[in-house]
């Protein structure tokens, strides 16, 4: 079982970035967080990890009328930094998994 890299910043540019409430960001990060705890198990099922990824972007699909709630959006440079983490994501875990594919349930 490998460990995810603890020194990676999930989603730093969003952070960064004073137009994504850090709230809602960290609502993002935990459903990150849920594939990389299953990762950690080192499941190597693509099936079962694309299934992973499917649910952490429908999820997030789901928070975008917060962030609008909040004079927001998920848009370019959120997809953006959630796509660079997601693809961080998939190398770490050595994973034949495209970033597109990955986030493929996305409508953001």
């Amino acid at each position: 079982m490998k460990r995810f890299d603890a020194e990676y910043k999930l989603l730093e540019d969003m952070y960064q970035d004073g137009y994504f409430p850090d709230v809602l960001v960290d609502k993002i990060k935990a459903l990150i967080q849920e594939v990389i705890a299953f990762l950690e198990t080192g499941e190597r099922d693509l099936v079962k990890i694309q299934e992973k990824f499917d649910a952490m972007t429908l999820a997030v699909n789901d928070l975008q009328e917060e962030f609008e709630e909040h004079g927001s959006e998920i848009e370019t440079a959120a997809r953006d930094s959630i796509g660079e983490t997601v693809g961080y994501i998939l190398q770490w875990f050595d994973l034949d998994l495209d970033v597109e594919d990955a986030i493929g349930e996305r409508d953001w």
